[in-house]
C-alpha cells in the first residue's frame, strides 16, 4: 500500500457523517480564493472544488448501508 492509499483511507474515515459540512466548506474556501484572486483562477478553483466534492461523495457512499433489494441472496 502506498502512502497515498494510506492518506486516502484516513481522509475517508474522517469524512463519515460530516459530508455536507465538508462540501459546504469546500465551496466557501473556493469562493474565498476566487474573491481574493479576482476570479483569475476561477476555472482551476472550480475544478478542484468539483474533484474534492466528488471525493467526499464517493467516500460517503462507501460508508452508506446497502440499499434494499440489493442484499445477498439467501442460501
Amino acid at each position: 500500500m502506498s502512502i497515498f492509499d494510506d492518506i486516502k483511507g484516513k481522509a475517508e474515515d474522517l469524512i463519515g457523517d460530516n459530508a455536507d459540512k465538508l462540501k459546504e466548506g469546500i465551496e466557501k474556501v473556493g469562493d474565498f480564493i476566487d474573491d481574493k484572486t479576482g476570479d483569475k483562477f476561477k476555472d482551476q478553483i472550480d475544478g478542484v472544488q468539483k474533484a474534492a466534492g466528488d471525493f467526499v461523495d464517493n467516500a460517503n457512499k462507501d460508508d452508506a448501508p446497502a440499499a434494499e433489494g440489493s442484499a445477498e441472496p439467501q442460501a
